[in-house]
């Protein structure tokens, strides 16, 4: 049981991180694509600026906090 909690532990803190706000959005993002991308929308500009965006406000809420 101990190897199976140690397992989801890593992922968790793996994918999650330090910021669980950037993984919710880009989670979020992804599930919109791939719905778009279904309906046969191009839109694989999406998820690159999602992340450079998700991303600059990670840095932003970090920087701000000192």
């Amino acid at each position: 049981m101990k190897l199976v909690v140690g397992f989801f532990r890593f992922w968790y803190d793996f994918i999650v991180g330090d910021d669980w706000r950037m993984a919710a959005t880009l989670v979020v993002v992804i599930a919109i694509a791939a719905l778009l991308a279904a309906a046969g929308v191009s839109i694989w500009w999406l998820t690159p600026l999602a992340v450079a965006t998700t991303l600059a406000a990670s840095l932003r809420r970090a920087v701000g906090d000192r």
